[in-house]
């Protein structure tokens, strides 16, 4: 592999890797045009039959609007691993998604450990998803105790992040 085509791979990598934080950051911000604009227009994603299967696109409509019934929600992405082949990819990326719900007096804690098993392409200079696959590997919900309220943090637009990042 010469030194721009390596240039060009790790751009690519770095590219698609970006792509999986900005989909946790729409979803945690509930951002849909964000989330939007990680798919392909044709794009199709696989939550398992009890969760959702459709559109890509679909997909973030249908979590954005779920988690408007949870108080606080939280993704955090490790172990990304991606196979380039031209201008195809194949990425896995663990993923760690936290939830707090009130039920009755108690606030339970939901936590999901899952895997986006995706497939990528670059179609005019751009790369998005084709598919989603998530697989739940294991879940636990629990009773917590909160140790403060806290109120920096937005669901939304008035994030503070956004005025950081544009």
């Amino acid at each position: 592999m010469n030194s721009s085509s390596s240039i060009g791979a790790l751009a690519a990598r770095q590219e698609i890797t970006d792509l999986i934080y900005r989909y946790c950051r729409s979803v945690d911000r509930l951002d849909v045009s964000l989330g939007h604009s990680i798919w392909h227009d044709d794009a199709t994603a696989d939550y398992g039959a009890d969760v959702y299967q459709g559109s890509g696109r679909g997909a973030i409509d249908h979590i954005c609007a779920q988690h408007l019934h949870t108080l606080h929600h939280s993704h955090q992405v490790s172990n990304i691993l991606i196979e380039l082949d031209g201008e195809r990819a194949g990425s896995e990326a663990y993923v760690t998604a936290s939830l707090r719900v009130r039920r009755g007096a108690q606030l339970m804690q939901i936590t999901v450990w899952s895997r986006y098993v995706d497939r990528w392409s670059r179609r005019n200079g751009r790369w998005a998803l084709d598919h989603r696959l998530a697989v739940r590997d294991f879940d636990e919900i629990r009773e917590v105790g909160a140790m403060k309220e806290h109120d920096v943090g937005r669901r939304d637009r008035s994030d503070p992040s956004y005025g950081a990042l544009s």
